[in-house]
């Protein structure tokens, strides 16, 4: 595929690289992995996608191609076509697609079966632009694909968007949080603030900071996705795929895994909630994927209805007699 035009910040991502921690690289990779399932079950093999972080982005396929589109909804137009979301397309060579934000979600995505070819670094083709592996995608890159074949489909997509209630394990500093400080985080209703990125996402809420008992002497401890991060003004920060792997500020707890494509999802305003799980209950959270079934178009949307092989035989309706 060769890109046409691209808005800022859309970059190659697969599942990361994980096992790199202790080295200070955070295993970075799709910000929503439910994104990734969905493609799975729309495609039989994914690899490496494109996440769109609510930018414009043109392509042109210059092979044939079985493309998948999830995430957060776009609007998709190809061939003189409007495309549904949260399906797969079957485009031909020389199709030109056309994404534009909607004003939902924050991350989209868009794979074709087989994944792209691009390189690898560490084993993996992940952009991580925090640490200087990879760079957006801009008019005139070409993204190496083999050509592809197949049925279109859709899914009943993985709810996720909106914002909502994200459910937390405790970290080693949430003991440090008096009870009366853990009890009013989840009582509280936070917004997703207009500040984050792929390192994280800040929240906006009334009242009082949050801190910890002798917050200052704490030393520095690892970090992972999902922690929720109190800075020294005692805001929270939902940390995402591309964070610090060390930090001294406290964190009262992790979103699950289950839960962080909700936190990464939410758009500025979305309401959030948190409630302190356990980790039993942690690790039943998962998410199956969605079942796949055909996608059926209305003739009205099938502008080259009269060039496709509607009758493949014709036999007769009589019976002769014996």
């Amino acid at each position: 595929m060769e890109v046409l035009s691209s808005g800022p910040l859309v970059t190659v991502q697969d599942d990361g690289r994980p096992g790199h921690l202790a080295q200070g690289l955070a295993r970075g990779g799709a910000a929503d992995a439910l994104a990734r399932l969905e493609a799975r079950a729309l495609l039989d093999e994914i690899g490496a996608g494109i996440e769109i972080p609510g930018a414009p982005l043109r392509l042109r396929l210059h092979v044939p191609a079985l493309i998948a589109l999830t995430g957060a909804p776009m609007r998709a137009d190809a061939a003189g076509r409007r495309l549904l979301w949260n399906a797969a397309h079957a485009l031909a060579e020389g199709d030109v697609l056309d994404l534009k934000p909607s004003g939902e979600g924050a991350y989209s995505y868009l794979h074709v079966e087989g994944g792209f070819d691009t390189d690898t670094v560490m084993g993996s083709r992940a952009a991580h632009l925090i640490a200087g592996i990879g760079m957006p995608l801009a008019a005139g890159d070409t993204l190496p694909c083999a050509a592809s074949r197949g049925s279109d489909r859709k899914i009943v997509p993985i709810p996720r968007l909106g914002g909502g209630m994200l459910r937390l394990v405790p970290t080693p500093q949430t003991r440090l949080f008096p009870e009366g400080e853990r009890d009013r985080f989840e009582a509280m209703t936070f917004t997703r603030d207009p500040r984050g990125n792929r390192q994280g996402v800040r929240l906006a809420f009334e009242g009082e900071g949050f801190a910890t008992e002798g917050q200052l002497n704490l030393l520095s401890d690892f970090i992972l996705p999902g922690d929720v991060q109190m800075t020294g003004d005692g805001v929270p920060y939902i940390l995402g795929p591309e964070c610090q792997t060390t930090g001294g500020y406290p964190r009262i707890g992790t979103v699950i895994g289950a839960d962080l494509p909700r936190a990464l999802q939410a758009r500025p305003g979305d309401a959030l909630t948190f409630r302190f799980v356990t980790m039993d209950e942690a690790r039943a959270a998962t998410h199956r994927r969605p079942v796949p079934t055909p996608l059926v178009r209305s003739p009205a949307e099938v502008a080259d209805l009269g060039a496709m092989q509607l009758v493949s035989g014709v036999v007769s309706a009589r019976m002769e007699d014996e």
